[in-house]
């Protein structure tokens, strides 16, 4: 198994393949990929995920908080910086001035593996009209909560816990108490608990902030998985797919293409 946390640059390069073989295709089933096209990352991290757009002669933006991820985004991709197709800002989205950092609307704008840390994410996913062209479209990629890990146990100290699947589904309450008994990270993995989104609440605040859905794949073996753990990507079978009540447990990773109304 490939650890992702300690060797970022492999995880760097696991991203750009990643988008290429699987978000672009994803993409482009509904919207055509040509150069000059405008993407916008949130949460970029070190930015491979736009590294396979701006191959394809896209111009990449990338915002991310965290600027030590960014110090390496800009040591991996200087090459692109230098021909000036990709752009990075460490700060909040919120703050970010349209015209003047961003220069200008986008054609994309992707969110993988991010929504389910936001907070409010109807505020969000509502605000991000205002940074999309016309025709524009959102990307999301991201765990269902209840899927095996949609606590991201994985990042977890303890050996046990980091492999124990479905646990987080428990009540608040016993899950903390788990939590300080393992020597966890209480704070961290009770952040997660409140704002990991299911199926279902993701469909409901795209319908609720004026927007549709225009392509969509519910996978039972995430492709992230091809490079974890060698398994090969698998998309969820048609009748489990169908029985949300079913499906929400055993799929690993959706994506998701809105545009809006």
């Amino acid at each position: 198994m490939f650890e992702f946390h300690g060797d970022r640059k492999r995880y760097f390069e696991i991203q750009v393949e990643n988008t290429r073989k699987y978000v672009i295709p994803f993409i482009e089933n509904y919207k055509p990929i040509v150069a000059g096209t405008r993407v916008l990352e949130i949460g970029c991290g070190e930015a491979g995920v736009l590294k396979a757009f701006t191959d394809k002669c896209c111009i990449g933006v990338g915002v991310e908080l965290d600027e030590p991820r960014l110090v390496m985004a800009r040591e991996w991709m200087q090459e692109e910086l230098n021909a000036q197709k990709i752009s990075f800002i460490s700060k909040d989205i919120y703050k970010v001035n349209i015209e003047e950092e961003l220069k200008g609307k986008f054609d994309i704008i992707i969110l993988k593996d991010v929504i389910e840390h936001i907070h409010d994410q109807p505020k969000l996913i509502a605000w991000m009209k205002s940074f999309l062209n016309k025709d524009g479209v959102i990307f999301f990629g991201f765990p269902p909560w209840q899927m095996p890990f949609g606590g991201h146990q994985q990042i977890m100290k303890g050996k046990f816990l980091s492999k124990l699947p479905w646990f987080h589904l428990l009540p608040a309450v016993i899950y903390k108490a788990i939590l300080k008994t393992g020597k966890e990270n209480v704070a961290v993995m009770m952040e997660i608990k409140e704002t990991g989104i299911s199926i279902e609440r993701f469909e409901k605040i795209v319908g609720e902030t004026g927007y549709k859905v225009v392509n969509k794949t519910h996978y039972l073996i995430n492709p992230i998985y091809e490079y974890k753990f060698g398994w090969k990507p698998k998309k969820q079978n048609g009748l489990i797919k169908s029985i949300p009540w079913v499906r929400n447990f055993f799929t690993t990773c959706v994506y998701y293409l809105i545009t809006p109304n």
